[in-house]
């Protein structure tokens, strides 16, 4: 929503920019595209990496019990 009320603030005082912005954000989207892919699967790989570290101490018990 604050993205569409930027837009729309920068409609009213330069449409021609904010028209030039309107057709080019799906080409910046799919620029953008593996950065994000790239980025899921990093967090992916740290969640992994995370979880075998911590597993000797969940197994002991030194986890929270639920």
């Amino acid at each position: 929503m604050f993205g569409f009320l930027l837009w729309c603030v920068l409609f009213v005082l330069c449409w021609p920019l904010a028209l030039i912005a309107l057709l080019l954000w799906p080409l910046v989207w799919f620029i953008t595209l593996p950065f994000r892919l790239l980025g899921v699967a990093v967090d992916g790989v740290f969640a992994l990496l995370r979880a075998i570290v911590m597993l000797p101490a969940r197994v002991l018990g030194g986890g929270a019990r639920t």
